[in-house]
């Protein structure tokens, strides 16, 4: 693992298809670290101890289900928690502790943003890091490919390309300062950005998406 900002650590990169690189990433604060995502590594858990432990697992979608989320929550004793429409990819491996299914804000500093059009059950979490910084982990609603922001719609799990307009519109209005997609297409897994280069890039995208 790696530090990128002084409450936030990246796992290694993975490949789970040629081309893709994802990573995890672990929030530590007193309120109970979070991993957002997923690991595949067993090598990362020493420095999670390490850092605290684990008192969440945050998935953004289904496409984040794999063996390791059962042998986190064994290690870890974590909750996993994710949207009610991606719960039935996710229990095949692991039980479910908590169910997203609105707007809200958790541990007093996370928001929640059910932004369904990648998948039906996508979520967006918006973090109010203690220092100023808002951490906005996107999954994959919107990451960047080659260098260009982009978006992906998958159909076969529900996704639609006029939920993802509309949940781009909605994380349109928020205010990142780093961005942070669950994969990418290069190597630019997270940016930070200024509210115009945001509001810039999803612009972009809805455009592309037209």
């Amino acid at each position: 693992m790696q530090q990128i900002y002084p409450d936030l650590w990246q796992t290694r990169v993975e490949h789970p298809f040629s081309g893709v690189s994802t990573h995890a990433y672990l929030l530590v604060q007193d309120t109970g670290n979070i991993l957002f995502y997923n690991t595949g590594l067993q090598q990362e858990y020493p420095q999670i101890k390490a850092l605290g432990g684990l008192a969440y697992q945050f998935l953004s979608h289904r496409d984040e289900v794999g063996p390791s989320l059962a042998e986190i929550k064994e290690v870890f004793g974590s909750k996993l928690c994710c949207h009610k429409l991606e719960e039935s990819s996710v229990k095949s491996i692991a039980t479910v502790d908590y169910l997203f299914y609105k707007r809200e804000t958790l541990l007093g500093n996370i928001e929640v943003i059910p932004t369904p059009g990648h998948t039906d059950g996508s979520v967006c979490f918006l973090v109010h890091a203690d220092d100023g910084r808002k951490y906005l982990f996107t999954g994959d609603t919107i990451y960047v490919s080659n260098g260009i922001w982009e978006s992906r719609v998958n159909g076969y799990a529900g996704g639609s390309k006029s939920d993802i307009k509309n949940s781009l519109l909605l994380l349109k209005d928020l205010e990142p300062t780093i961005v942070i997609s669950s994969a990418s297409i290069g190597n630019v897994p997270f940016k930070e950005v200024s509210l115009e280069e945001w509001r810039s890039a999803v612009d972009t995208v809805l455009q592309n998406l037209s």
